[in-house]
């Protein structure tokens, strides 16, 4: 540990520039970083004094390929990003945990109190204290910390600001009471059960693993319980292409009933089978019943069918072509998955209010405007919200021009594939 006013220094004057260059891997931001990290510090002396410190990071996530898979046990790809939290923290002996994130008020959890109380369902001290308590369950320890939080990790844009807070307070609390000795997996785990249990929100494992594993995760939901988690390696930066990721700024309002349908039909196609889910359904099978399947569940449903089998298998290749460094080969399948997303999963926009395709054009636009320069795809849940597009370095700038011209200034991010998951800075 070091002095806040020591550390502060660090980073202002370039001595932690090497560092800051290894995890963001962006030089064009070297001095937003080397401004964000002090300032950073400056907030943590204003609301607890000057102190010893450590400082933690934990990434958001990108789903590279397994576009609405893991609900039916499939397989994903996910890449961590270079937009982090990061957490300037002090040790204490209290036994209590104190929490400010952003602009938003102190949180206080006494680490001797981590029962779940349902009135705090959907709160972020919710996520603190099923962090906490998950680490304990698991036979780890925990403490006390002041904290302050501050994210890049942009809410509401697909890249899981929320597994992000969570892997950072698993991070810390590994750090300080655990000699970092809390795997990466484990802790995706435990901030999965945060907001299964303590938050209340059904969420599956992808976030949380790609935000605390780093660099990119390849994760088989065969047995959901005990999903098999395979870490990938990606230099972005070795091949000369960016990852971009764009914000429609469609409205999320009213397509619950839009996300809903997708695993409801899904299930009901795989009930023709006999199963509850999809995974283990052959295209052979699939194709050999689709007249059952058109009766039982309706069309709908069989495209949607078709699209997590082959989706699934495209996970596989994506990871193959990865390993074998076959850059292009991996483009290839990248585009498919979206084309299968657009045609078939039927994910791009709502059939409630057709006029309103803010996703469609982004990838209209990103298409014609690529050409051999890159690939574009759906992210995430889809009907609004975000595109993926990997980048040529070289068409990166009129792209994001391009795109910040038709959703707003901003609205384009350029991204790197991040090495490290959840990680303690200095």
């Amino acid at each position: 540990m070091m002095t806040t006013e020591n550390m502060k220094e660090l980073f202002k004057n370039g001595a932690k520039d090497e560092l800051l260059m290894d995890i963001y891997l962006d030089e064009a931001k070297l001095t937003y970083q080397r401004e964000r990290y002090a300032a950073a510090i400056e907030q943590f002396e204003k609301l607890y004094g000057a102190a010893e410190v450590s400082i933690y990071s934990a990434p958001g996530r990108s789903e590279i390929g397994g576009n609405h898979t893991d609900h039916q046990n499939g397989e994903v790809l996910a890449a961590s990003v270079n937009l982090d939290a990061i957490a300037i923290v002090e040790k204490t002996d209290d036994g209590l945990v104190k929490v400010v994130s952003g602009d938003y008020p102190m949180i206080t959890v006494d680490v001797n109190d981590l029962e779940k109380n349902d009135s705090e369902e959907g709160t972020t001290l919710s996520l603190i204290k099923g962090v906490l308590a998950g680490i304990k369950e698991r036979g780890g320890n925990v403490g006390g910390f002041k904290a302050y939080v501050t994210s890049d990790v942009l809410i509401g844009a697909g890249l899981s600001s929320s597994a992000a807070f969570e892997t950072i307070i698993g991070t810390i609390t590994s750090g300080l009471y655990n000699d970092m000795t809390i795997s990466a997996v484990d802790i995706a785990i435990i901030g999965q059960y945060a907001e299964n249990v303590y938050f209340g929100k059904p969420c599956g494992l992808m976030d949380q693993t790609a935000s605390s594993v780093g660099n990119l995760v390849h994760i088989d939901f065969a047995d959901k319980a005990n999903p098999v988690i395979e870490e990938v390696s990606c230099d972005l930066g070795k091949y000369g292409y960016s990852l971009c990721i764009t914000d429609t700024k469609g409205s999320h309002a009213n397509l619950t009933p839009d996300y809903a349908a997708i695993p409801t039909e899904m299930r009901a196609a795989a009930a023709v089978f006999g199963k509850e889910v999809l995974h283990g359904v052959t295209m052979e099978e699939l194709i050999e019943k689709s007249a059952e399947v058109r009766v039982a569940a309706g069309d709908r449903a069989l495209l949607r069918a078709i699209h997590f089998v082959s989706e699934n298998v495209r996970v596989q290749q994506e990871v193959a072509a990865l390993k074998a460094e076959d850059f292009e080969g991996f483009l290839r399948v990248v585009k498919a998955s979206g084309d299968s997303s657009y045609k078939f999963l039927q994910n791009v926009y709502t059939n409630s209010d057709v006029q309103y395709q803010n996703v469609s054009v982004a990838l209209a636009i990103s298409e014609t405007i690529l050409g051999d320069n890159g690939v574009c795809r759906v992210h995430g849940g889809g009907f609004a919200g975000t595109i993926q597009a990997f980048v040529k370095n070289e068409a990166v700038a009129e792209y994001k021009a391009t795109m910040d011209n038709v959703f707003g200034d901003g609205s384009c991010q350029v991204l790197k594939i991040r090495k490290y998951g959840g990680m303690k800075v200095l």
